[in-house]
């Protein structure tokens, strides 16, 4: 038994403490807005229903390897990891760090404030390329879905699918099996 997935915090956004375990790699579906305290929502396939809401820091890191335009992010890949050492005044709290980028070719350095008036360089490395995928894993994948007969079964399909990284090959498939056994 895994017990790294009963540690996850019941949360509408992802914690430090989700990545506690290991760094993990994210796919992100879509950008909002957010509120005042966090201005920014980022969706990511890996954490359904939860948003990584990054800090000023972060934020200024997304900005500097993929541009001012957050629609430009979707479909793009992030490993995030608990850096324990985040301050936050002069409490140490932890927080979420970005350590690699997709659509990067380059480690690309920002200087980021560390504390009033020092700063520091912060590095993100380039995402390497994931291991193409064999197409009939996602045959099979589509052929389980259409021979689920309830949502229990497609839950385990989904996460199985995250593992396997196929996950965006085959949500709408996914979607539209929900809705039929829905309707």
């Amino acid at each position: 038994m895994d017990l790294s997935q009963t540690l996850e915090p019941n949360s509408q956004q992802v914690n430090a403490d989700d990545l506690t375990a290991a760094p993990r790699t994210v796919s992100i579906t879509n950008v909002t807005a957010g509120t005042a305290e966090q201005p920014v929502f980022i969706h990511l396939s890996e954490f359904p229903g939860r948003t990584y809401r990054p800090g000023k820091s972060m934020r200024r890191v997304l900005v500097q390897i993929w541009g001012a335009e957050a629609s430009n992010y979707v479909g793009r890949k992030l490993r995030l990891y608990n850096d324990q050492t985040i301050r936050f005044g002069k409490d140490v709290t932890g927080g979420i760090r970005i350590s690699h980028a997709s659509h990067i070719d380059a480690p690309v350095t920002v200087n980021l404030t560390v504390t009033r008036g020092r700063r520091a360089p912060f590095v993100v490395q380039p995402l390497p390329d994931a291991p193409p995928v064999d197409p009939t894993t996602i045959t099979k994948a589509l052929h389980a879905i259409t021979n689920a007969t309830d949502t229990t079964t497609l839950d385990g399909i989904e996460k199985h699918a995250h593992t396997l990284g196929i996950h965006t090959d085959i949500t709408d498939a996914i979607k539209q099996k929900r809705a039929q056994l829905k309707g």
